[in-house]
C-alpha cells in the first residue's frame, strides 16, 4: 500500500460521505453567491476600519465557492478544506467575535456568540478534511 493510500479514510457507505459532503458545503455554496448578489449587505457586517471591505467580501466569495467544490466534488478535498478554513478564522474572529464584544445589545452579542462558535465548529470540521483527505469506498 502506497503512502498516500495509507493516509486516505475509508469510507464504509459512501452514500452517507456524500451527504456528509453536501451538508457541509451548502452554507459555503450559498453564502458564496450571496457575497455577490449582496455585496453591500456583506460590506455593512464588516467593521469600517478594514480596508477595501468590497475587495474582501469578493475575494471572500470567490474562496468560499471554490472550496465548496472541491470539497463536495472530492477533488482536492484537502485543498478545499485549507480554502474554507482560510476563509472562516478571520471571518469568525473579525464579524462575529468583534460583534459578540462590541453590540450594545445583549441580544445581539448573544446571535454573535452563536456565530462565534458556529464558525469555530466549522472551522474545526473544515480542518478535518485538510487531514482526511481523499476518501474511498471499501
Amino acid at each position: 500500500m502506497s503512502e498516500s493510500e495509507a493516509q486516505d479514510v475509508t469510507i464504509y457507505n459512501p452514500v452517507i460521505a456524500v451527504i456528509g459532503r453536501v451538508m457541509f458545503t451548502l452554507i459555503f455554496f450559498l453564502s458564496g453567491i450571496t457575497h455577490f448578489t449582496g455585496i453591500d449587505d456583506y460590506v455593512r457586517l464588516m467593521p469600517e476600519s478594514i480596508p477595501w471591505r468590497t475587495f474582501w467580501v469578493l475575494i471572500s466569495g470567490v474562496v468560499e465557492l471554490a472550496g465548496a467544490v472541491m470539497i463536495v466534488s472530492n477533488k482536492y478535498p484537502r485543498l478545499g478544506g485549507w480554502l474554507i478554513a482560510v476563509f472562516l478564522v478571520p471571518v469568525t474572529i473579525v464579524v462575529h467575535g468583534t460583534a459578540m464584544v462590541a453590540s450594545p445589545d445583549e441580544q445581539m452579542r448573544a446571535i454573535q456568540l452563536s456565530f462565534f462558535l458556529k464558525g469555530i465548529a466549522m472551522t474545526g470540521g473544515a480542518l478535518l478534511i485538510t487531514q482526511l483527505g481523499v476518501v474511498r469506498s471499501e
